[in-house]
């Protein structure tokens, strides 16, 4: 309660807290304002029976099951950063334009949010088409006339940019980073959709209360342990010279994260395995016999309740993993800095030496790290399918691995700006005393 009356007292924390929650809330509405002339039957039925855009859905919040104007969620946004970074490790150009601090990464995020354009107006098609095939009965009408498709289309991306708008705005003027706070926002508004069902089935059949409590205390301690896991850091001695060489020499520490990568990896693992899946169910209806066969290959192997899908997603994570730090992580220009403030690692050269050992000890948390991530990303999927081969039947998650991960990163981080901003607080009232 004292924190609370910190925070409220604080006007420019409270105001940003407040304009954060009224654009989720916004958000929120948009998920539910569904494109008109769509089969609400036949789309409830399409979800049901297709774990994989079950899995889709999380990430958009429910949008993709109310077929609403936010449809593709921020994945087309996070598929062009996924590209955009790529291109940034390929291309010199690019990886100069990433060197340049603050204004390199604004130019980079200009051309991540211009790609998102025709990869959103692409995207939605493809969506929208495969949706509409896996229902018994259509559920838009006339796909093939343009006066048809073209405005769905149009409003589905729309829908994206003003998602893609909303985040920057969260990130400008509100508190935390405003896509991980969306993401964030639409996987917590799919836990009561879960919780409600299984609670009425409960009250009816009261020997299923236990395996339901089961499952919650479950999530719980995933939670703590994601927790824990997140907070860890390895310290690396740093020691600093007194001033010309008098005075006692200080003792610091550099903190490397265990879980350098935060929520990066599963955000951008997901949105890569669904792609080829998405695609595939699209290819099985074609006319062409191979291509039919390739559509069908994709969506049995790469099906969420699937080995190779399990492991592919394993991979992804780390590989992500690694991949990311390499572009955020600077070993060369952090033991300069180090050497710039005459300070140096014990037992260690300042410069080269220095920079060879934190890139090894960096590399070595990325292993253990991405291990990690990987491990609590693909763990309920492991226990369903090792459940499902025993014959006892699905065990319902409230959450998924990857949605655990998300919601502990995004929460932490909030946390931390939160006392960021109260701590400046207080010193402002304390010059102003």
């Amino acid at each position: 309660m004292n924190a609370l009356k910190q925070i409220w007292k604080s006007k420019d924390l409270r105001n940003k807290i407040l304009f954060t929650v009224g654009i989720i809330l916004v958000y929120r509405l948009l998920t539910h304002i569904t494109i008109p002339g769509v089969n609400r039957e036949a789309l409830a039925f399409v979800f049901e029976k297709n774990s994989l855009l079950g899995a889709f859905s999380l990430l958009t919040g429910g949008s993709a099951e109310n077929f609403s104007i936010a449809l593709m969620g921020l994945s087309p946004y996070i598929n062009a950063s996924i590209i955009i970074q790529l291109l940034t490790v390929i291309i010199p150009r690019l990886e100069e334009i990433s060197k340049e601090g603050e204004q390199g990464r604004k130019r980079l995020n200009r051309y991540t949010r211009w790609l998102a354009l025709p990869l959103s107006f692409l995207q939605s098609y493809g969506m929208i088409a495969l949706i509409n095939s896996q229902a018994q009965v259509e559920i838009i009408t006339n796909m093939t006339d343009p006066m048809v498709i073209l405005p769905i289309m149009l409003s589905v991306t729309v829908g994206t940019l003003v998602l893609m708008w909303l985040g920057e705005l969260i990130s400008e003027k509100g508190i935390g980073n405003g896509t991980s706070l969306i993401i964030f926002a639409g996987i917590v508004a799919s836990i009561p959709p879960i919780v409600g069902p299984s609670l009425k089935l409960a009250q009816a059949e009261p020997e299923r209360l236990l395996p339901f409590l089961a499952v919650v205390l479950f999530s719980l301690l995933f939670t703590l342990l994601v927790v824990l896991f997140t907070e860890g850091q390895r310290r690396i001695p740093i020691t600093y010279a007194g001033q010309r060489g008098r005075g006692k020499a200080e003792q610091s520490f550099l903190p490397i994260r265990i879980n350098q990568a935060g929520m990066i990896p599963i955000i951008f693992a997901v949105s890569l395995i669904t792609f080829p899946s998405i695609i595939g169910q699209f290819l099985m209806y074609a006319d062409s016999p191979w291509v039919k066969k390739i559509g069908e290959l994709a969506t049995t192997q790469l099906n969420t309740q699937s080995w190779t899908y399990t492991l592919l997603y394993f991979f992804l994570v780390i590989g992500f993993t690694f991949f990311y730090v390499s572009i955020v992580f600077k070993p060369e220009e952090i033991a300069d800095n180090i050497q710039k403030r005459g300070g140096f690692v014990p037992g260690l050269r300042p410069g080269k030496e220095t920079s060879d050992y934190l890139s090894k000890v960096s590399n070595r948390l990325n292993l253990f790290g991405g291990t990690m991530i990987a491990f609590v990303g693909v763990l309920p999927i492991v226990m369903q399918l090792i459940f499902s081969e025993l014959s006892i039947g699905g065990v319902p998650t409230l959450i998924s691995g990857a949605g655990i991960i998300i919601i502990v990163g995004v929460v932490l981080d909030l946390i931390r700006q939160i006392n960021a901003q109260l701590l400046t607080h207080h010193y402002e009232r304390f010059y102003k005393g």
